[in-house]
């Protein structure tokens, strides 16, 4: 497998224990701020975690959701959203993100409606005939507070008034109150990425929650971009003393029920050492992922 998503490539310095990430995703920030020993495991020891069906069911949605756009806006319907997500659930069925649930048809058949469901809720936030869409899974990079930030943008579309707006579709549960801001960081990541590639700072943000449905919207402005770049400087630097110091320790939470790497966790009797036996799943995959069809089809901009 390749590098998780959230990491291109790592700095070796020779002053530094263990390999410094040249680079940060949304999500690698926001691990790094919920679990210094989960980060360790993604972004820097690079060990792939076990297919999940919550994340499945996310990348099976995401697809329809993508093709959906691709529709002219009268065709957006649900009918045409569920047909899309058919042929994206047999197109998809043989890639090792899928195929390593290991469901059997009954298991199948709920993880197939449980997605449907979540598409049908779509359509409750929003008319899809009314988006004007200009890029669908666009890969962002720039640099933001000193390091080199990438992201993928679900939907980068114009509003009414020709403003740019990015949307972020999400599968899992809407957020607490408390947690809310810390949700909506990502999403200023890109638009903090639009503003340095495109030129542009959106309008607005806006997370698509399908579970309830619900959306979370916010407003980008000088002060929380500036904001932005001040703490993904520091928790780069963050990363970077952890590395020399090759100390990531763990901060167990409600969240490590769903953590992959929880077997390995010392604050729950785990060997982190024993994490690389995971080195060898991942070789498996790979040479399983080589005849797959990819997940996504993304469109790429950087900086000029």
């Amino acid at each position: 497998m390749g590098s998780p998503a959230g990491v291109t490539g790592r700095r070796y310095d020779p002053d530094v224990a263990l390999s410094v990430p040249v680079s940060l995703s949304p999500s690698a920030v926001s691990a790094f701020k919920s679990c210094g020993l989960a980060f360790r495991f993604s972004y820097v020891d690079r060990l792939p975690e076990p297919p999940s069906i919550p994340a499945s069911r996310g990348t099976l949605v995401h697809a329809a959701l993508e093709r959906l756009m691709l529709h002219p806006p009268p065709a957006r319907t649900p009918e045409t959203a569920r047909a899309e997500l058919d042929r994206a659930h047999d197109e998809l069925a043989e890639h090792p993100e899928f195929a390593g649930l290991g469901l059997g048809p009954d298991e199948r058949a709920a993880f197939h409606a449980e997605a449907a469901e979540l598409l049908d809720r779509y359509f409750e936030l929003e008319d899809p005939a009314c988006v004007t869409p200009i890029g669908l899974e666009v890969k962002l990079q720039a640099e933001i507070g000193g390091v080199v930030v990438r992201g993928i943008i679900d939907r980068l579309e114009l509003d009414a008034d020709g403003e740019l707006v990015v949307t972020d579709y999400k599968t899992g549960s809407v957020p607490s109150e408390r947690v809310e801001q810390q949700r909506l960081a990502g999403v200023h990541f890109y638009s903090a990425l639009c503003e340095r590639v495109i030129g542009r700072r959106p309008a607005r943000v806006q997370l698509l929650y399908l579970s309830k449905p619900e959306a979370i919207i916010a407003r980008p402005t000088d002060r929380s971009t500036s904001g932005l770049e001040r703490r993904t400087a520091a928790v780069y630097e963050a990363v970077r003393q952890a590395c020399y110091r090759e100390d990531f320790r763990p901060s167990p939470g409600p969240l490590c029920n769903w953590c992959a790497f929880k077997p390995y966790c010392p604050s729950f009797g785990g060997d982190p050492g024993q994490a690389v036996e995971l080195r060898v799943a991942a070789a498996e995959a790979e040479a399983i992922a080589a005849g797959a069809p990819p997940l996504f089809t993304t469109s790429e901009l950087s900086p000029a």
